[in-house]
């Protein structure tokens, strides 16, 4: 079925923008320092990490060589990336790499399960607004 144009960004663009801020936030690089690297704005590379803009081929070919990863990675065509489009946007969401990682680190079982509960029922209060 054909991507509806007026329903906002194209899945593979949002999974191709997740990937790189993925990449980009593993080796500890902010925004501003991919743009500064690339003569764009930091708000350019927040366009292409949301998937609002697409990015062309030759930019993805610098973005790759910045990150030191292929751009058959930043695709998902390296076969290393069997992660659900949609899990990935969502980890890509600006706040989640830490709390993925603050989670990780809490060695409690009984605490972590409490923190995953206090997120999904502040979740659940925003979806009934």
């Amino acid at each position: 079925m054909p991507h509806d144009p007026g329903a906002g960004p194209e899945p593979v663009d949002i999974a191709v923008g997740a990937r790189i801020r993925v990449r980009r936030q593993a080796l500890g690089m902010s925004q501003s320092d991919l743009s500064g690297g690339l003569n764009l704005t930091f708000q350019q590379i927040q366009k292409y990490e949301r998937g609002t803009n697409r990015v062309s081929a030759s930019m993805l070919v610098k973005i790759a060589a910045i990150l030191e990863t292929s751009v058959a990675a930043l695709v998902g065509e390296d076969g290393a990336d069997s992660v659900d489009p949609t899990v990935l946007a969502q980890f890509a969401t600006k706040g989640a790499a830490a709390l993925v990682k603050a989670l990780a680190e809490i060695e409690d079982e009984k605490v972590r399960a409490a923190l995953v509960l206090v997120a999904q029922v502040v979740a659940a209060g925003y979806k009934r607004k």
